[in-house]
């Protein structure tokens, strides 16, 4: 009964139960050196994903520049509703450069957002739109769904590999959401400051 009544506080790891320290859960224990360990650092999730958007768009863009990616984006390039004109306006090789052009411009203005959030801003918006460029994909890819299981939700093929960018068009959603609060803030705070200067 100890164990279910017992809560955690986030802030110091204890317990306010009355078991003795020795006795605490496993998941008190647990919790108590996350919280050492700097878990709750504050904006530690904020940057970690910033950090890992920026990693992400230059692995990729670096793919693009090379005849092999270009290759393997003809499905997706072909199939994606948004994306389909890249082809008619830059061939096969210039869609590829392109979208390298176009992520690594992305993942430099994420960079720059852990000092500047509206270049975070407009880092995010792309990373938005490079997203929804992919997801959107999903419906029109051909043979994406295996017969022999049933078809949807059974993916295969090229399917599997956009799944992905459901959760990466989420996080930059979130680093829109966090860029712009926070552009506003300091906006805010500025215009505080200038408020409180006595004129002369």
């Amino acid at each position: 009964m100890n164990q279910l009544t017992t809560k955690f506080d986030a802030t110091t790891g204890e317990s306010n139960g009355t078991r003795l320290p020795a006795r605490r859960s496993l998941m008190d224990r647990l919790a108590g050196v996350l919280i050492r360990l700097g878990i709750l650092t504050e904006d530690l999730d904020y940057h970690l994903i910033r950090a890992s958007m920026v990693i992400i768009f230059f692995f990729f863009g670096y793919q693009k520049w090379w005849a092999y990616e270009a290759e393997r984006l003809i499905p997706y390039i072909s199939n994606g509703p948004l994306i389909f004109w890249l082809y008619p306006a830059f061939g096969m090789r210039g869609a590829s450069w392109f979208l390298g052009v176009s992520e690594w411009t992305f993942g430099t203005l994420l960079f720059l957002g852990f000092w500047n959030k509206r270049l975070g801003i407009l880092g995010a918006l792309g990373s938005c739109a490079t997203f929804i460029g992919t997801v959107t994909i999903i419906p029109f890819m051909p043979d994406g769904w295996d017969a022999s299981a049933g078809g949807f939700p059974a993916m295969t093929g090229n399917v599997p590999f956009l799944m992905k960018d459901i959760v990466l068009l989420a996080v930059s959603f979130y680093l829109l959401r966090q860029d712009v609060a926070r552009a506003l803030r300091a906006t805010g705070q500025s215009h505080d400051a200038e408020a409180r200067v006595p004129s002369r």
